[in-house]
């Protein structure tokens, strides 16, 4: 009887231990999620600070080319007018409408782009080349932001969906859910056409 007892104690505390050690893992994680999501939205609203200037400097050289310069325009629109709320994370539609829309965006400025290469006066203006480079800068910016927040998705999502973790979860934070990731369009994996 004395032997079941401590068997029974062994297991309680080991149980103990075990919760106690990893409680704040899934606080810290979620914490470092938002911080990297806050990392992409950043860098994604300076791409649309700078879309004004790109525009009203390529409008001076392009006027003809103005279907594809309202397009930029009409993409960084709809980005803007989608709400960020925090529960965008654990929200599959909310999350897939964000990155439809900055996907658009991205394509739009591709087309863009394919427009100053048949300016070459365009492209030798200095202010030009400087916010060409500015978005290019921002374009990769944007690609680190959000390799890194998916790695912490991944770090956080396998915390809830692992042992002990898994546990830990079920018992303390109950209302911890995974988080979404990006995942590239069909669009976005088809090879760029370059038409000359």
């Amino acid at each position: 009887m004395r032997s079941i007892f401590i068997t029974i104690g062994i297991i309680v505390l080991a149980f103990i231990i075990l919760i106690t050690t990893n409680i704040n893992n899934i606080p810290k994680l979620d914490e470092n999620v938002n911080a990297a999501w806050s990392q992409v939205q950043n860098q994604y609203k300076r791409r649309a600070d700078l879309i004004p200037n790109l525009v009203a400097t390529v409008k001076g050289y392009a006027k003809h080319e103005k279907s594809t310069l309202e397009e930029v325009t009409k993409a960084r629109a709809s980005v803007g007018k989608i709400n960020i709320s925090e529960n965008m994370l654990s929200n599959a539609q909310q999350f897939e409408q964000f990155q439809k829309a900055q996907g658009a965006l991205s394509s739009a400025l591709s087309r863009l782009m394919i427009v100053v290469e048949k300016y070459p006066q365009l492209k030798a203006d200095k202010n030009f080349l400087a916010l060409q480079s500015q978005l290019e800068g921002t374009e990769n910016r944007i690609s680190v932001a959000r390799r890194d927040y998916i790695q912490t998705v991944k770090k956080y999502n396998t915390e809830l969906r692992t042992y002990p973790g898994k546990i830990v979860a079920a018992i303390i934070y109950p209302e911890a859910k995974v988080k979404q990731n990006f995942t590239a369009s069909l669009q976005d994996q088809e090879t760029p056409k370059v038409n000359f």
